[in-house]
């Protein structure tokens, strides 16, 4: 038996797994991370691109990835200290801080004209952020065919006061409260966060989170000897010649510093440093003995807060929430159906193929850091395959 409670034998079966990515030529390389009681086990294969320097580059838990929508989680954390030292409260409404935001209209039908529309039942509260309830955001539709959601797609990511000036002029979707939109909150809250504190968005999570935590390569920015360490993202293939696109690579979009720090899909960060951050979840707050969060707060984020009716109307297809709930920026598993997490686990994966849940019943952390686009539905046969591989090494 390997440390930690696993079998040393079939943990071989992670590694051949991540190998079989990179030698079909999806991922240039891969990095996962299983931690238990203590102890971590890092299997990386592969380099940090396909060609260039980062050719010849191994991949490591120091390698720097595009964490995508798995930042969503860290972006919450940074709110909850907010709550925590009484500078924000859960159900107070966030007028006073986004004023773009308040008085909001709600079309009449989510599908109709801008302009039909009739007054917000309520205010948008910190709660309303953190669980994705505000009233907008992600919808998927056909261009051409749903005015908000060619309207939302043209909001564009200018500096934040712009951004939510443009926001604040659109009406909301639904009700504040009524159901679970995706992605939008957590850029609100990252302005929100800013303004509450008086510091670039940037600054708080850096203070707040990532310095307590020993997280030095998480942020919005690449810079300095640092790029080295930049893997590559891709896109899907060509489908001409059936080679990859690089989607960013090291002299990309994350080594300038962005007009725009993205709480929905922004930061980069290592296998490294974001095992601090879901170990201090798993251990209620706490990570070497640096506290960053109540075991209160923990419980509220990693508990599924959606109710039974908003569950009903809510998600990317029916039935998305049938296995799963939402706690504040992060799901929370409700069900287990497959040979993965189990019941009451918590995390969240990213648009690059990146994803990470905690699993109090195993006291089990697992990470995995991929580059590839589109990569993140956690429904994939490739994701499925790396949960059982997860799961089947544990031995004890």
């Amino acid at each position: 038996m390997a440390a930690g409670g696993f079998s040393a034998k079939r943990l071989v079966r992670v590694r051949e797994l991540l190998e079989r990515h990179v030698n079909s030529g999806f991922v240039p390389g891969a990095v996962a991370v299983l931690a238990r009681r203590g102890e971590a086990h890092v299997e990386a294969t592969g380099h940090l691109a396909f060609e260039g320097a980062g050719s010849t580059t191994p991949m490591a838990a120091d390698t720097i990835c595009r964490l995508g929508s798995m930042g969503k989680p860290i972006v919450a954390a940074c709110a909850m200290t907010l709550v925590e030292d009484c500078t924000l409260r859960l159900d107070d409404p966030v007028d006073d801080l986004l004023p773009e935001l308040a008085n909001m209209t709600v079309l009449a039908d989510p599908a109709g004209p801008l302009d039909d529309t009739v007054p917000a039942h309520r205010p948008i509260t910190l709660r309303d952020l953190l669980v994705y309830t505000i009233g907008t955001g992600m919808v998927p539709a056909e261009p051409g065919t749903v005015p908000i959601s060619d309207a939302l797609s043209t909001l564009g990511k200018p500096p934040p006061d712009e951004w939510i000036r443009r926001l604040g002029a659109l009406p909301l979707v639904h009700q504040p409260g009524d159901r679970w939109m995706y992605d939008t909150a957590a850029d609100l809250t990252g302005v929100l966060v800013a303004r509450a504190t008086g510091r670039s968005f940037a600054d708080a999570l850096r203070e707040r989170i990532c310095e307590p935590l020993g997280m030095t390569d998480t942020g919005f920015t690449v810079g300095g000897d640092s790029v080295g360490r930049l893997a590559t993202a891709y896109e899907r293939d060509d489908a001409a010649t059936g080679g990859a696109i690089v989607e960013d690579g090291a002299d990309g979009r994350w080594t300038r510093p962005p007009v725009f720090a993205s709480g929905g899909g922004g930061l980069v960060s290592t296998a490294d440093d974001y095992l601090a951050f879901a170990s201090a979840l798993l251990a209620g707050g706490t990570h070497r003995g640096e506290r960053v969060l109540s075991r209160a707060s923990v419980a509220l984020m990693t508990s599924d807060q959606l109710t039974p009716a908003q569950k009903t109307v809510s998600g990317f297809w029916p039935g998305y929430f049938d296995d799963m709930g939402w706690g504040f920026g992060m799901s929370v598993r409700t069900r287990r159906t497959h040979l993965g997490p189990s019941v009451g686990s918590y995390g969240w994966p990213g648009f690059y193929g990146t994803a990470w849940y905690n699993d109090p019943a195993e006291e089990l952390t697992a990470i995995l850091m991929i580059q590839r686009a589109h990569a993140g539905d956690q429904t994939l046969p490739r994701s499925r395959d790396f949960w059982t591989a997860v799961y089947q090494a544990i031995d004890d």
